[in-house]
């Protein structure tokens, strides 16, 4: 294999690293942050409690963070071949390949084979949204990012795309990563290696309060709201306040 080929395989497999990890991400804010429809393994009968529930929610972010890591390293060693002709077309195409790839894989493996979770847990026709969503974000993509790559570029190459795409992904991480600026609680999962004291002094550090701690989770409410990213300062690697969380908030506010 000559050096080109060995550059043009690194190129594409860090487009397909970064698409993998940005269906990822799209995935976590939109479906476990935004609408709140289900978490990693919802539909899991031996992780049934708040905390098992966020602390997996975690661990799928920090695959996410690796993947989207080893992307952007196989990225920057890529960059020369970056002002080659037609390297960024197939660098997008490529991403839009893996982003549907990411949901394919998703919905055969978690939503059917595995049965962990389904998108719309809620909905009297799971099926439905599986379908809708394999459809929309997995084969729509992978046909236009196929498109794409057999399209004949239209202009002189630029790092443009490359330089956005790198922007794209961090940006995905850090959202991925931060609770609702208007929480006022919600629970954290720490690293490993803090002791009970040092978790207490980091939210008391942070102006918050313990409302309960469980198997390394623990529910934390602040006066003022905004105060929750404050713990990722002090050791949290999630801080989230997901609608099966806020529930169980507010019940030990009752």
């Amino acid at each position: 294999m000559d050096r080109g080929t060995t550059r043009s395989t690194r190129l594409d497999r860090a487009g397909s690293l970064l698409g993998l990890s940005l269906g990822g991400f799209f995935d976590g804010i939109l479906l476990h942050q935004i609408l709140q429809w289900h978490h990693l393994l919802s539909l899991v009968d031996a992780v049934d409690d708040v905390s098992g529930q966020i602390l997996f929610d975690g661990l799928f972010h920090a695959a996410m963070y690796a993947i989207a890591a080893a992307g952007l390293v196989l990225l920057l060693l890529s960059r020369r071949e970056l002002g080659s002709t037609g390297a960024s077309r197939l660098l997008v195409g490529k991403v839009l390949v893996g982003f549907g790839a990411w949901h394919v894989l998703d919905s055969v493996l978690s939503h059917w084979l595995l049965g962990i979770h389904r998108v719309k847990l809620d909905s009297p026709n799971p099926l439905f949204w599986d379908l809708l969503w394999f459809a929309a974000f997995g084969v729509v993509p992978i046909v236009f990012g196929l498109l794409i790559r057999r399209r004949r570029p239209a202009r002189p190459p630029n790092g443009h795309a490359a330089a956005a795409l790198a922007a794209l992904v961090i940006g995905g991480g850090v959202w991925a990563s931060q609770p609702p600026a208007a929480a006022h609680s919600a629970v954290a999962v720490f690293r490993p290696g803090l002791s009970d004291g040092d978790i207490l002094n980091a939210v008391q550090q942070s102006g918050g309060s313990v409302l309960w701690a469980s198997r390394g989770v623990w529910a934390v409410r602040w006066q003022e709201p905004g105060q929750a990213r404050r713990l990722y300062r002090r050791g949290a690697l999630l801080v989230s306040d997901s609608v099966v969380a806020a529930g169980c908030l507010a019940w030990t506010q009752a």
